[in-house]
């Protein structure tokens, strides 16, 4: 399948490892250029030159910024005109919050949490997509917690079902000038965040194969295949998807 994706620009927050990366790779091989954005100066250059040189044409610039900074979606959206002269996507990866129980997360946790998971998230896929031409398309990276909570993860059950709706709320607003906004609920995928999870424990490999059992799978995914999901879903061809809340889970989540 054409995913007709050649030349068109997306964002692509968390862009250097994970999901995030796994991600660009997939929407650089299908043809098209990234922004991509974190933390770190180092990983991201990293990044973006590990696709230039694997697409073998100037595929990926680097913004070093966090979602949670105000000037956030300026600066990317200035980025993907200066350098393409277009932005045509955003993938907006919400990032993990610390674990815990509600018992024992405290406001100081929860403020913290709100301001660069949810409202940094809010704020990027608000002005991107505002931002959109027709046909533009925006993801949000959730989490299966939107539909099922997760133990131990009181901040992400809370929060990331509210980004979901917003995600959903959006749809309905942008899709008259042909703007898809979806989200996309990976389950236990094989990445450093998973791993630090299934460590957190103190039995990494009892962890694992608890959580393999209750996959249908019987395993759990790699970064590559939750990839191949999002270039899709942020393509042309799927341009009669918008306000879906997509698992990649190995069957997971049991509703729904």
């Amino acid at each position: 399948m054409d995913l007709q994706l050649t030349d068109r620009v997306h964002i692509v927050t968390g862009g250097a490892r994970g999901l995030g990366r796994a991600s660009a790779e997939a929407l650089v091989a299908e043809g098209a250029r990234v922004v991509l954005s974190g933390r770190s100066q180092e990983s991201l250059g990293r990044a973006a030159a590990e696709l230039d040189e694997r697409a073998g044409r100037h595929a990926a610039v680097a913004v070093t910024v966090d979602n949670a900074d105000r000037d956030a979606p300026a600066r990317l959206l200035a980025a993907g005109r200066d350098a393409w002269g277009r932005v045509d996507g955003a993938l907006i990866s919400v990032g993990g919050p610390p674990k815990g129980p509600v018992t024992a997360t405290t406001d100081e946790q929860w403020t913290s949490a709100f301001e660069s998971v949810f409202l940094g998230a809010v704020r990027l896929a608000r002005e991107v997509g505002t931002a959109l031409p027709a046909g533009g398309a925006l993801g949000l990276v959730l989490s299966s917690s939107v539909r099922a909570p997760l133990p131990e993860m009181a901040i992400s059950n809370g929060l990331r079902p509210g980004l979901a709706m917003v995600a959903k709320t959006l749809a309905d607003e942008l899709g008259p000038r042909g703007v898809r906004v979806n989200g996309l609920l990976p389950g236990r995928i094989a990445t450093d965040r998973v791993a630090e999870l299934d460590a957190s424990t103190g039995d990494p490999e009892a962890a694992r194969r608890a959580a393999e059992a209750s996959i249908p799978l019987g395993r759990y995914g790699e970064p590559e295949e939750f990839g191949a999901v999002a270039a899709f879903l942020m393509s042309p061809a799927a341009s009669f998807l918008t306000g879906v809340m997509l698992p990649v889970d190995g069957g997971l989540l049991r509703a729904l």
